[in-house]
């Protein structure tokens, strides 16, 4: 039987060696595809999780490309990154877009790609799209992952609004108010 380094010798990359009789001579088999073989004797790899391999006789598992991932080991292909994430290079799985941002495409591959909220709107993390402010809160940046109560003395009745507007005189506003209260009326005895 021959050794090691003889096997080695014998299979090219994208092959691997397997002993079919009695004199030891090898032979060289195309790797499947989903794996990786150097040669020699060595015997096939799978890929890992965020690579792949679309065919057989590779001697190399390829990197997802950005805005797809793989999550699963001795894939032949990679997926497209999900609403709401985004998918780096070689991602095994999809990563979710920063509170403030939100998205609906399927090919980012950085969450500075998702799309940032408004002012007026927020986004909460991994979200599809932004939701504007309820009533009686705001925000006047963009970005936001979540709105801002008017204070007391302020109310905003309307959504999605940037700034509150100042309780009318003679009415009572609480911290976020969505309409202005009568003031309470105190009798001095």
């Amino acid at each position: 039987m021959g050794s090691s380094r003889e096997l080695d010798a014998q299979c090219e990359a994208g092959t691997y060696a397997r002993l079919t009789d009695r004199s030891g001579d090898p032979e060289c088999l195309d790797c499947p595809a989903g794996s990786s073989c150097g040669g020699g004797a060595a015997p096939p790899s799978e890929c890992s999780p965020g690579s792949f391999a679309a065919t057989a006789g590779l001697s190399e598992c390829a990197s997802c490309a950005g805005g797809t991932y793989q999550r699963e080991s001795n894939a032949t292909s990679c997926l497209p990154c999900v609403e709401g994430s985004y998918c780096a290079e070689g991602a095994s799985a999809p990563l979710p877009c920063v509170a403030g941002s939100y998205s609906t495409a399927t090919n980012l591959t950085a969450a500075g790609e998702c799309t940032d909220a408004s002012p007026g709107h927020f986004a909460t993390t991994g979200s599809t799209q932004q939701t504007a402010c309820a009533k009686g809160s705001y925000t006047n940046e963009t970005r936001q992952g979540e709105c801002t109560p008017c204070a007391g003395g302020t109310y905003q009745d309307m959504g999605g609004k940037t700034e509150c507007k100042p309780c009318k005189q003679g009415s009572f506003c609480e911290p976020g108010a969505a309409a202005t209260s009568p003031s309470p009326v105190f009798r001095l005895r």
